[in-house]
């Protein structure tokens, strides 16, 4: 974050000590604590680099967040490409593009596509555990009784991807078919072939090789993962613990459903695997006023004194995904309004939040005119009690860094919403 200094780390005067005269109750802790706790375990609590973001910063925001989130909504940045910006600033995002789809002995591929959170990049080492049993199958498992009825197809759909991968579903079906119109499909209404080619990639067998545009070119799975990954077996309950465990590092404190949803584990799993690592100690049991259930800190967490700095977060971050978590770290109602009809959005079709001081202050609807090379801000909103002229002044700044860091020429902001004429005032004086 921009001119982030962390003054001092601080677990003891920060936090209520424990009393040993307590007994095993857990002890509280503040929510600003806990907000500084999430803040930090997510990365916010550094400041950005000053030199240009390279393989290291990527690794080391990596070790955090365990993994970014794809999504198909390009109204301003891929949503995968977002919380890297939000944490190092302007970054050439060929290095996300280098580090996921391609694969060289002297860079060698880090991350792999598959369903965790959602669709989502993974370090490639975590592909055994989000493959080993922990997670229940996804929605590709409808497609399963398609694959037992079609087993020459799943034949052929692999012999395919073998001759001529990484490959799109198109071709795959056009080897398969023939010439000719083809199937029309959506995501409810898919090909045939197409519906072979998720479950197989939802059942391991295939993977995304690389992507063009956003299409995504499938392979083998033993032609992407290394062997030495490929080959390793872990038992579900052990694979639920070490996702457990990366959840609660990447949150920093959070409750048992917090960390399920992280990697959309089933109930059972994660709640053995929490008490798992509360009995090994690595989690420990606290109270934060107002949640109403139990959270658990990571015995790695740490409370900086503050978290000064900016950022503007996609829908699509890990800090503001779980929208119920956000609301009660930060006091912050966040829903997404793609699917709203516009008619009906209170805050616009794609917005983001915006983090200041270790705040979210505000939230801006934003779309990359990309004919027109500007970030287009049709609506800005301040939350109740912000200092405007400070969070227009600061928001300003940032949607210029955006704007530069997409290749964009300036910032036009519309009429919507109570921070709009003071951010338009701002960006002018920039």
């Amino acid at each position: 974050m921009v001119g982030v200094t962390v003054t001092r780390v601080d677990t003891a005067a920060d936090d209520p000590a424990e009393d040993p005269a307590a007994g095993p109750a857990p002890r509280t802790l503040s929510p600003a604590v806990a907000r500084r706790i999430a803040l930090a375990a997510q990365g916010f609590a550094e400041p950005r680099p000053g030199t240009e973001p390279d393989r290291r910063h990527l690794r080391r925001v990596l070790s955090r967040v365990r993994l970014l989130q794809l999504d198909s909504v390009n109204v301003a940045v891929r949503a995968h490409y977002a919380p890297l910006f939000s944490r190092l600033g302007r970054y050439d995002p060929a290095l996300v593009d280098t580090a996921a789809w391609q694969d060289s002995a002297r860079r060698p591929r880090m991350l792999v596509e598959y369903w965790a959170h959602e669709a989502s990049l993974v370090p490639v080492e975590d592909w055994p555990l989000l493959r080993s049993g922990a997670k229940p199958q996804g929605w590709w498992r409808r497609y399963g009784a398609l694959a037992e009825a079609e087993p020459a197809l799943v034949d052929d759909v692999l012999a395919v991807v073998k001759e001529l991968g990484p490959v799109g579903a198109g071709t795959i079906e056009r080897e398969l078919t023939g010439p000719g119109p083809r199937t029309p499909g959506s995501w409810w209404e898919r090909s045939t072939v197409k519906r072979i080619c998720e479950w197989l990639f939802g059942i391991g067998e295939l993977t995304t090789g690389t992507r063009v545009g956003f299409e995504r070119r499938y392979d083998l799975t033993e032609r992407v993962i290394p062997p030495h990954v490929l080959g390793r077996r872990v038992a579900p309950e052990d694979a639920a613990r070490e996702l457990v465990d990366n959840a609660a590092r990447a949150t920093g404190v959070a409750t048992e459903p917090d960390l399920r949803d992280y990697y959309r584990l089933g109930p059972r799993a994660s709640k053995r695997a929490v008490a798992e690592l509360v009995e090994q100690g690595t989690l420990e049991p606290v109270r934060v006023p107002g949640w109403r259930h139990d959270a658990y800190r990571h015995v790695s967490a740490r409370a900086p004194r503050t978290v000064p700095g900016r950022a503007l977060l996609c829908p699509f971050d890990p800090l503001v995904w779980e929208r119920d978590r956000t609301e009660r770290l930060f006091g912050f109602r966040y829903r997404i309004e793609i699917y709203v009809p516009a008619s009906q959005r209170v805050y616009g079709y794609y917005v983001f939040p915006f983090l200041l001081d270790g705040e979210l202050v505000g939230r801006v609807d934003v779309k990359a005119d990309r004919a027109a090379r500007v970030l287009r801000v049709p609506g800005a909103f301040a939350e109740p009690g912000a200092d405007r002229a400070r969070v227009a002044a600061e928001l300003a700044a940032e949607l210029g860094v955006m704007a530069r860091w997409l290749g964009l020429d300036g910032v036009a902001v519309g009429e919507r919403g109570d921070l709009a004429e003071a951010l338009r005032r701002a960006c002018a004086a920039l």
